[in-house]
């Protein structure tokens, strides 16, 4: 099988916790011996639909990993990002019928419980590799 071909949708927003979660994701992905051929960094997680799906249509990615950290505020505004987000993000894999997969942390966590979360990015490429070696087992 070539390596899988990965594209990354990686928020600023949280920027000194999702730069960590990044570098841990692109280090999986090279020992999983999947190649990143593209990345786009985007404002935060609720601006993350639009490249996802840029990245979709490209004919070279076979999944999209997706790396962000929503932390908690002093309203419900963390929660409304994530799961409004997570919804387009599921709708995308669908429509596309290619994963995408969920790096995003949060809602209702602390900066520190965020710091304790940058696995996230390393957990979202593995399913990413699991999810195209599994797809393609199927055709």
């Amino acid at each position: 099988m070539d390596s899988i071909k990965l594209g990354f949708v990686v928020a600023e927003f949280n920027r000194d916790i999702t730069y960590l979660m990044e570098k841990v994701a692109e280090e999986h992905a090279k020992f999983l011996n999947a190649e990143v051929k593209y990345k786009i960094v985007v404002p935060g997680a609720f601006d993350m639909p639009i490249a996802i799906k840029k990245l979709l249509e490209k004919e070279d990615v076979d999944a999209v990993v997706t790396i962000g950290c929503v932390i908690e505020g002093d309203t419900e505004h963390d929660e409304i990002v994530v799961q409004n987000a997570a919804r387009k993000i599921a709708d995308l894999s669908l429509d596309y019928n290619k994963p995408v997969t969920l790096g995003i942390s949060g809602p209702g966590m602390t900066r520190l419980q965020a710091e304790e979360r940058i696995e996230y990015g390393k957990r979202a490429v593995e399913a990413a590799v699991k999810l195209v070696k599994r797809l393609k087992e199927l055709e």
